[in-house]
């Protein structure tokens, strides 16, 4: 009997395993149906917006041409240090003295006049001058250096063999500066267009990535190098095995810095000198920036010689771009995650492309995982993410495969995404030219965008210069925010701004690996 019992127990047993793994198999199959069809829903909503938004509609009027000086009016132009007469503008591509093949890399990427910037820039910097530029975010300055860059350098090696010569394949002809890693790549991924129109190679070089392959590439050879402060100057004095150097800056005749009030704000003042010094006396520096902190004019007075100063608007004081609808609520710490939430679920599509700031590294992996837990796509970058991590997350917002990142300042820096319509900050930053760069990573090129900021008790010390930006920009100020500048004194951090609201139910379990494009509400 007891032997009996046993094979009848174990039947049971192997019947009950057989079911189990049935209904798994099952559950299995209706979550990859569900995921399927949420994908296609995805896929489709996509197709329909890009079909809908690329119907041609009638091609606008033709404008009539202004004067030099009428273009640089109504466009808040201002020119100092020219010398005499009045210097030339370029309203249209056809008038930029272009060689052909660039002309036709740039007619390719479907703008449909020059940007303000690149209109003055570009005649100034094809003569050779230093170049002092000031312009908001957003404004086209990355084509406004390179094309006079590459222009130059074909018209001066016209008739030359394009192979680098071994004495130059670690000593670039073009060098551009760039704060952060993202923007080196940003700038790089331009660069490269451009380059390939003229036979020329443009290679990127940062940190947060090896060596090898950069020093790889190098020693291949390359015209145009784009560099981060920190990683360019550890290539500068790294030796190879056989004792060679990696790379020198004898042949630079262009340096171009990037975004040099960032670069300054993130302490690379002394870096930048100690990259100068290797430099020909004789190079042209292009010296690009949207703020004017005495950093930079410190920085600017250094390495320019007589430089031409062109200005888009006025640089002595902080401002925000008013293509940008700022809005602010005035909220408690605790309520900021329900709020979003709210917001997400009521003004994010498909076709979004929104940032949301937060301060803390930690806080923007506990919004990532209760967003995506909400059924939304989403990912996080930071400082402590991998290189690889923050390049797949660029790239999935940038395709329009997901329409949420969370970031933190310094992995947002300089980021230019196409059609990112949206900004929210979470946090409120350290100060507000934090904020107006923040922002500044929507409305770009012209372009329209909104910006809404949580504000509470604790950053009511920001109160009086926010809303002076906001008045400046002609936004709508809530009369809670303006209440906060007469009585900032008497608020303190709140409760719930201790630790920034860690450790609490929105801290999500993850995803164990990064966030994925497929399954999510879209």
């Amino acid at each position: 009997m007891p032997g009996l019992l046993d094979n009848t127990r174990k039947m049971k047993d192997t019947k009950r395993k057989v079911e189990q793994t049935v209904e798994e198999k099952s559950k299995k199959q209706k979550l990859g149906n569900k995921k399927q069809e949420l994908t296609e829903s995805f896929n489709a909503k996509q197709t329909l917006s890009k079909s809908e938004k690329s119907t041609p509609g009638p091609e606008p009027a033709a404008a009539e041409k202004l004067t030099a000086d009428e273009y640089r009016k109504q466009h808040d132009i201002t020119i100092k240090s020219y010398g005499h007469g009045s210097p030339p503008v370029y309203q249209t591509f056809e008038e930029a003295p272009f060689p052909a093949p660039l002309k036709s890399a740039l007619l390719a990427a479907g703008f449909a006049a020059p940007s303000p910037i690149q209109a003055q820039s570009w005649p100034l910097a094809l003569t050779g001058r230093d170049i002092l530029a000031t312009a908001k975010t957003g404004s086209g300055k990355t084509c406004g250096y390179l094309l006079p860059s590459i222009a130059n350098y074909m018209s001066a090696n016209a008739g030359k063999p394009v192979n680098l010569r071994p004495s130059m394949k670690g000593s670039p002809s073009i060098l551009v500066m760039s704060p952060t890693r993202e923007l080196a790549m940003q700038i790089h991924q331009q660069a490269t267009t451009f380059a390939k129109a003229a036979g020329l190679r443009s290679v990127a070089v940062y940190g947060g990535a090896p060596k090898g392959p950069q020093i790889r590439d190098l020693k291949m050879g390359a015209q145009i190098v784009i560099a981060t402060p920190g990683r360019l100057n550890d290539l500068l004095v790294f030796e190879c095995q056989d004792g060679s150097v990696v790379m020198n800056l004898d042949n630079t005749n262009v340096l171009v810095l990037d975004e040099a009030d960032r670069m300054c704000d993130m302490g690379f003042e002394e870096d930048i000198k100690k990259i100068v010094a290797q430099m020909p006396a004789t190079k042209q520096t292009l010296f690009f920036t949207a703020t004017w902190p005495k950093a930079v004019a410190r920085v600017a007075a250094s390495i320019l010689r007589n430089p031409i100063q062109i200005s888009i608007g006025s640089c002595d004081e902080l401002r925000a771009n008013k293509d940008i609808k700022q809005t602010v609520q005035v909220t408690g710490q605790s309520s900021k995650r329900d709020l979003l939430m709210a917001m997400i679920k009521k003004e994010i599509t498909p076709e979004s492309r929104c940032i949301i700031f937060c301060n803390k590294k930690y806080i923007c992996d506990e919004l990532e995982n209760s967003i995506w837990e909400a059924g939304y796509n989403v990912a996080a970058i930071h400082g402590d993410k991998t290189q690889a991590d923050r390049e797949w997350a660029i790239a999935e917002i940038r395709a329009g495969r997901m329409p949420l990142l969370v970031a933190t300042d310094v992995a947002a820096r300089g980021l230019d995404i196409k059609g990112m319509d949206r900004v929210i900050n979470f946090d409120f930053p350290m100060n507000t030219e934090d904020y107006v760069h923040r922002i500044g990573r929507t409305g770009r090129a012209g372009a329209s965008g909104t910006a809404h900021t949580f504000f509470t008790a604790a950053d009511a010390k920001h109160a009086k210069e926010l809303v002076k930006i906001m008045k400046e920009a002609k936004q709508v100020v809530p009369s809670e925010l303006e209440s906060m500048m007469s009585s900032c004194g008497g608020y303190g951090a709140s409760r719930g701004n201790r630790g920034q609201g860690g450790g609490n139910k929105w801290r999500g379990g993850g995803r164990g690996g990064g966030a994925n494009s497929w399954g999510k509400k879209w």
